[in-house]
């Protein structure tokens, strides 16, 4: 049969008896729709497994065939929602804004790297915490921060009360430069 997820059609061998006394532990019998499935395939996609990792887990778990495409389709779409979180509008006023990066590795094509991780976190005036953006670099460095608050203003922030970040050198002259009536603190 064919269940039918988020992400497209998965094709299921379902095994045949002559009582018809099996019972399909993951998928029951009747049913042509799996929602858990890209779930699953999001959170071994997460924990750093390749597609081909994650065809052969799906096989020995579940004793099913998954095409690489239809892994990929899934990731895919998360990168998708991914770009609509990065670029969506935001608040026109914040209270505080906190700007901090950190370095983690991260495997590429070439390799484990490490690589810095940008975080922005915004307080509007309800008193909420929202992460604005997380954006990665090479290294972290002040003149990466003036693009991102730049990004963030055109974004829509119109203003800053409190701009709080580290010690890194820069960072108060990228702070004005963009937001000239934020208090820099550290």
């Amino acid at each position: 049969k064919t269940l039918k997820s988020a992400k497209g059609d998965i094709p299921v061998d379902v095994p045949r008896d002559r009582e018809g006394s099996f019972e399909p532990a993951i998928v029951p019998k009747g049913k042509t729709h799996f929602d858990g499935f890209d779930d699953k395939i999001l959170t071994m996609y997460a924990r750093g497994m390749t597609v081909r990792d994650i065809r052969e887990q799906l096989e020995e778990l579940y004793d099913v065939d998954v095409s690489p495409d239809l892994i990929s389709r899934v990731t895919d779409g998360v990168l998708d929602e991914l770009r609509v979180w990065q670029s969506r509008p935001l608040e026109p006023v914040y209270c505080i804004v906190y700007l901090d990066a950190l370095v983690v590795k991260i495997r590429t094509k070439a390799g484990v790297r490490n690589r810095a991780i940008y975080i922005a976190v915004g307080v509007p005036t309800d008193g909420t915490r929202q992460v604005l953006g997380l954006w990665i670099q090479d290294t972290e460095g002040a003149a990466f921060w003036t693009s991102i608050l730049e990004e963030l203003r055109q974004r829509g922030v119109e203003d800053v009360l409190v701009l709080c970040s580290d010690g890194l050198a820069g960072m108060s002259e990228a702070c004005e430069a963009i937001f000239p009536r934020a208090v820099f603190q550290t």
